[in-house]
């Protein structure tokens, strides 16, 4: 079995990149000065670049082992990767170029910078995606595993049990469980690893068996004990990880801070609380939509057509939805129904074969093309792109006092699609599932998770829709 041994690949991590960071300038340089792809003066000598790349890799890794960039990933998001690769660079060439101004030398091609950079990015986050991406079939096919001990057989371990199988190409195994009440019955001897004894055998469990990790899932009148076990795992050189019995409370991604020299947990930690998640965001749907309002234009001109010769009444229907922070908005939509008699209340739930919905209308509302004016909403800053679903005053009032922690949602803008859609929660479907995918989304937004819910919109089409 192939084992991991972090300190080699940390190193093997940091070699790597400044291995491809000479790559690149060796491209770049080519690309600039020996294709004859670019016009170009007499370049330096090559070793003048050489010498310079050699500097700025040996910034780039120093600033890597800075910001935690060659700590262990098994466990990390690719996503959270990417940004510490972009933090690194960016910090990495604001170095380069300071110290280019510091020694007056002025005679480095800009353009060559340009491609060098971008080829840094390109092929560092291409050999890294690559390199996790096989890491993780190994692990799923029983390579390089780490092998993990329970401690307590209650209701906390075995759901962590249960979860951590559903996640092979984390590499993880359950050795087996501890606990001093807890014995297994029948079924539960054929699904979950054996109780190899009680707290009190932990050393002994710990000098017998290959552990990496002890899982503390006890509960809360247990906590006594919890000092006697992190001695014992540390005594044996083994990480200890402690899942709180209070865990459902707490956010996927919790956040911890110090509070008047106290740790605390961020109860609903949100990664778009962050300025610079906002803006990067709210580029990203404003480029988005313009160049989906441009390459869509002649099918929204033809369906404005479509509705105006099959029905009376205005094209663009203007609904009333809840959006960002509880603010209430008009989401435009083309119309796809007949127009309600003045004074009637728009409370109703959309059903399959509604009598309320044109010929016309059933066929874009099928395909969905009756959404693409809320592209305005975007650029309007009304919605994003990629978003939880706003829903109508009347039943946000209803689902709130009904559906636990619904209210969240709100917490970021509106999307034209999001998690819970692109995984065919549309429609009359339950709406406990798809906040529970609106909140898994809020609470692990990235923006390749937006780009991935796209992909993954336009892969599956529009589910469930009528």
């Amino acid at each position: 079995m192939i084992r991991s041994n972090q300190r080699f690949l940390t190193q093997m991590y940091a070699f790597a990149d400044l291995l491809v960071v000479q790559v690149s300038f060796l491209i770049a340089w080519w690309l600039k000065f020996g294709s004859g792809w670019i016009p170009h003066e007499q370049p330096l000598p090559i070793e003048s670049y050489a010498y310079w790349s050699l500097i700025y890799g040996a910034v780039a890794v120093m600033t890597g082992l800075m910001i935690a960039l060659y700590s262990p990933k098994r466990r990390k998001r690719f996503a959270d990767e990417m940004l510490k690769i972009f933090q690194v660079h960016s910090i990495s060439l604001f170095v380069l170029l300071s110290l280019l101004f510091f020694v007056k030398e002025v005679n480095i091609s800009r353009s060559y910078l340009a491609i060098y950079m971008l080829l840094n990015l390109f092929l560092i986050l291409f050999y890294r995606y690559v390199l996790k991406y096989s890491l993780r079939r190994l692990r799923r096919n029983g390579y390089n595993r780490q092998f993990v001990l329970i401690v307590g057989a209650g209701s906390l371990g075995k759901r962590f049990s249960d979860n951590l199988s559903q996640y092979p190409e984390l590499g993880y195994e359950v050795v087996g469980f501890l606990d001093d009440y807890q014995r297994w019955d029948d079924a539960e001897v054929q699904k979950y690893k054996p109780i190899l004894g009680t707290l009190s055998d932990l050393e002994a469990c710990l000098k017998k068996y290959l552990i990496d990790e002890v899982i503390l899932a006890l509960p809360l009148d247990a906590h006594p004990k919890y000092p006697a076990i992190i001695s014992a795992s540390e005594k044996a050189g083994v990480r200890t990880l402690i899942i709180p019995d209070f865990f459902d409370y707490l956010p996927a991604r919790p956040h911890f801070d110090n509070f008047a020299g106290m740790p605390t947990i961020n109860v609903r930690e949100i990664p778009l609380d962050l300025m610079s998640n906002r803006l990067f965001k709210r580029a990203f749907d404003i480029v988005f939509s313009m160049l989906a309002i441009l390459f869509t234009s002649p099918i929204m001109l033809a369906v404005a057509v479509g509705v105006k010769l099959t029905s009376p009444g205005p094209v663009i229907f203007k609904q009333e939805r809840v959006g960002l922070n509880r603010r209430k908005f008009n989401m435009y939509k083309f119309r796809s129904m007949r127009m309600l008699p003045e004074g009637a209340a728009d409370t109703g739930w959309t059903t399959p074969n509604d009598p309320r919905r044109t010929a016309f209308g059933s066929f874009i509302r099928r395909t969905s093309l009756d959404e693409l004016p809320q592209f305005f909403n975007v650029l309007l800053g009304h919605m994003s792109v990629v978003g939880p679903r706003p829903e109508r005053p009347y039943f946000v009032e209803q689902f709130r006092e009904e559906v636990p922690k619904y209210m969240v949602k709100h917490h970021v803008r509106p999307g034209i699609t999001g998690w819970a859609q692109s995984n065919g929660l549309r429609g009359d479907t339950s709406i406990e599932d798809r906040i529970k995918h609106d909140i898994f989304y809020i609470e692990n937004w990235s923006l390749l998770f937006d780009i991935r819910i796209i992909i993954r919109t336009i892969r599956n089409g529009f589910k469930n829709a009528y």
